[in-house]
């Protein structure tokens, strides 16, 4: 729920504040010794994982814990911005300075003189082009430049078939990818009965790159579709266990056809829900 405006805390303030705890954390002398200890490599984890529990949050609308999730991963911006200027390389000010002339510079139509009647079909286009322009300037100039490696693998995918597919380099549509999956499933089958574990993995590989396109064409994010799997297949394993609970047994007490069973009995109740 949204405090009314009277109540609401000074976020310049609330920055400054979060800004100074950090720099007391880090002081040589007086500071924690954990966080003194921390360089850029080891939080960068943290800024990660702090990432994917605000997207956590989201997915499972927890609403009231947001603010605390978003709060940790701005921490990681700070703590970041903290260790660069004790450095002197950089600070928060720049950091915000720069997304904000970022944003100015690639919404022309909002703070330009560029129109902003215009489709969202080709605000993507200038966007695209915007951005093509910043990439250059970086000496950038590949397609795939500027995609960074450290993304989760399947976000990872999407951006650089999203990137190929801007100059041409695409399947038409998502039966081609069908098709294409069909194919790197026998190669799979055949590296696992004639391969080396090396190209095993490859083959592997390849199938996930492909069903990563499969997801782009289909509209889906694949990195959310396998969150909510993963969600779905503790919950129904936790159904298992709560029912082998009932008579004093474990997983490990019962066998495969009765957990298959269990497994199933847990489906068809989550589908009666939803009905």
């Amino acid at each position: 729920m949204t405090a009314p405006k009277s109540e609401r805390r000074d976020p310049k303030a609330e920055i400054a504040r979060l800004i100074d705890i950090m720099a007391q954390l880090r002081d040589p002398k007086t500071g924690c010794p954990w966080d003194i200890e921390q360089d850029f490599a080891s939080i960068a984890p943290y800024t990660i994982e702090e990432a994917h529990e605000v997207a956590d949050a989201i997915d499972r609308k927890a609403w009231d814990e947001l603010p605390g999730e978003l709060g940790d991963l701005l921490l990681q911006v700070v703590f970041h911005a903290q260790m660069a200027d004790e450095g002197g390389m950089f600070d928060f000010a720049d950091c915000a300075a720069a997304i904000s002339d970022k944003l100015i510079f690639r919404h022309p139509h909002v703070f330009g003189d560029e129109s902003r009647d215009k489709s969202a079909e080709q605000q993507v286009k200038d966007w695209e082009a915007i951005k093509a322009v910043e990439r250059a300037g970086k000496a950038e100039r590949g397609t795939l430049d500027g995609v960074a490696m450290g993304l989760p693998a399947l976000t990872r995918a999407i951006k650089l078939q999203n990137r190929a597919a801007r100059v041409g380099f695409d399947w038409p549509d998502a039966a081609n990818v069908l098709d294409k999956i069909s194919e790197e499933t026998a190669e799979l089958v055949e590296a696992r009965d004639t391969l080396g574990p090396d190209a095993l993995e490859e083959e592997f590989g390849d199938l996930l790159f492909v069903m990563a396109n499969l997801a782009r064409h289909l509209e889906i994010d694949p990195e959310l579709a396998l969150r909510r799997a993963n969600a779905k297949f503790t919950r129904r394993f936790q159904s298992i266990e709560k029912a082998l609970a009932t008579d004093g047994r474990r997983p490990e007490d019962s066998d495969l056809p009765e957990m298959d069973r269990l497994w199933d009995e847990a489906k068809a109740v989550e589908k009666a829900q939803k009905t």
